[in-house]
């Protein structure tokens, strides 16, 4: 069985260590703790894990954020996976720091990314892992705050949630959407 893992980021180097790019930041963790590369292929990098007799197969779009959806759109064909096999990961203002939030399903949020994808694949109905950036900042300072990087406190513990979510990518691959929802949603 074969999943679509989609990290959401944006490419180049300006952007590696900021919050926007949790997305590309988790899938890295993941491919680098099986000694995986990445590999530049059309409207991304991609990957290919196997976990326990499931294929993950990792994108991480270089369409840029706001575009996504192309990638997302291609992969899913290219690789015959259906929409309750695709998993985005994204960053999200709305919650605390490092927590992570797995839904089946819901609005864009005002992220760029989710709406695209939202746009290109016609429906919300696609699971997507949310993971917590939470929101300090000033009024007019979201963009600058999205596009910084981590403070240093984050830093000290941002590898312990970055790992969280991929047990929690592995989890929704073989124990399915609502026991990792059940299991992840609630720390």
């Amino acid at each position: 069985m074969k999943f679509l893992i989609v990290g959401l980021g944006n490419i180049g180097s300006e952007y590696a260590q900021t919050r926007h790019n949790i997305g590309f930041k988790v899938l890295d963790a993941l491919a680098g703790a099986s000694n995986l590369f990445f590999k530049t292929d059309r409207y991304g990098d991609v990957c290919e894990l196997k976990h326990k007799g499931k294929i993950f197969v990792l994108l991480k779009p270089s369409t840029y954020m706001n575009l996504s959806g192309n990638a997302v759109r291609y992969w899913m064909q290219q690789e015959k996976i259906p929409m309750e096999n695709v998993l985005v990961i994204t960053d999200d203002l709305a919650l605390p720091f490092g927590k992570l939030r797995m839904r089946g399903q819901g609005s864009d949020g005002g992220h760029n990314g989710l709406k695209h994808i939202q746009q290109i694949l016609q429906t919300a109905n696609y699971p997507r892992l949310r993971f917590g950036i939470s929101a300090e900042f000033g009024k007019g300072q979201q963009v600058d705050y999205v596009l910084g990087e981590w403070s240093d406190e984050e830093k000290q513990t941002l590898n312990e949630h970055i790992e969280r979510a991929g047990k929690a990518i592995f989890s929704f691959g073989h124990i399915g959407l609502a026991r990792t929802m059940n299991e992840f949603n609630t720390k």
